[in-house]
């Protein structure tokens, strides 16, 4: 086994070692990954939120994983963000990466602070505009009610977005796609999956518990509270990132789910 940087902006992680199999996952341009080996010319490697599959070969970087995993601090936070080889409108693209990737550097390029200067995982350096990153968020040192605000507000960034299964980008995104990289974005690893698992840091909590920030599950769904009755999720019902409401007298109420939550979680 090796650890290994993802170094294209999206990589699809398939359940088998095959073309058409289904999307587990998408890991993004800058995470690091355990490599378990490979089957039939396909890479099968773990996430650190401990999801497996198989990649297509040619989506790892031979930089140093650990080294880089310190060093990337650097979280794209725009839907998609260019990164440029000089600090103009003008330059050329290196690489366009999606919200949720992580580049090292990120201070201001000279006097200028409208640019960031980052390094990517291949070692190039590259800038970026100042609005599309922010540093990566440490939740023990933002505290809880802070916590809470940049939860909701980061799932709510991605609003509109379509539903793909296996999906975790302003391209396409499923439930716990979205309700993953909504934590993930604040320094919090929870299960990429629509259950609360032992090992992870979400706990069942009473629902009038429930509180901005924690999660609503459901066979097979999970979303994200927005308090006030009100909630966030990726629905293939409804073609993608939407609110709704637990409240009957709202217009967005949805009867079908405010009557079958089977259970509330939070990591607080």
């Amino acid at each position: 086994m090796r650890d290994a940087v993802v170094t294209v902006p999206i990589c699809p992680l398939f359940l088998e070692p095959r073309e058409g199999s289904e999307l587990a996952d998408e890991v993004l341009y800058g995470m690091v990954v355990t490599v378990l080996g490979e089957e039939k010319g396909w890479l099968r490697f773990r996430t650190r939120y401990r999801y497996e599959g198989f990649a297509r070969p040619g989506a790892l970087g031979e930089r140093d994983a650990l080294a880089w995993e310190v060093e990337a601090r650097s979280v794209v936070i725009r839907p998609f963000a260019d990164v440029l080889s000089a600090p103009a409108y003008r330059s050329s693209v290196l690489v366009t990466l999606p919200r949720g990737a992580v580049l090292a550097g990120g201070a201001a390029a000279g006097e200028d602070a409208e640019w960031r200067s980052v390094t990517l995982a291949d070692g190039r350096e590259g800038f970026v505009r100042a609005c599309a990153l922010r540093p990566a968020r440490n939740w023990n040192e933002e505290g809880e009610e802070c916590t809470r605000r940049h939860l909701a507000e980061d799932a709510l960034a991605y609003l509109g977005t379509q539903y793909r299964w296996g999906g975790k980008t302003p391209q396409g995104i499923d439930c716990s796609g979205l309700c993953s990289m909504t934590y993930l974005l604040n320094g919090l690893v929870i299960y990429r999956d629509a259950s609360i698992r032992e090992g992870f840091p979400v706990r069942p909590v009473a629902a009038e518990a429930a509180r901005t920030g924690d999660l609503l599950f459901w066979p097979g769904h999970i979303g994200l509270y927005l308090g006030d009755g009100r909630y966030v999720h990726s629905t293939g019902k409804s073609g993608g990132v939407l609110e709704n409401s637990l409240r009957p007298k709202d217009p967005d109420y949805r009867d079908d789910l405010a009557r079958s939550i089977t259970a509330w979680g939070s990591v607080f």
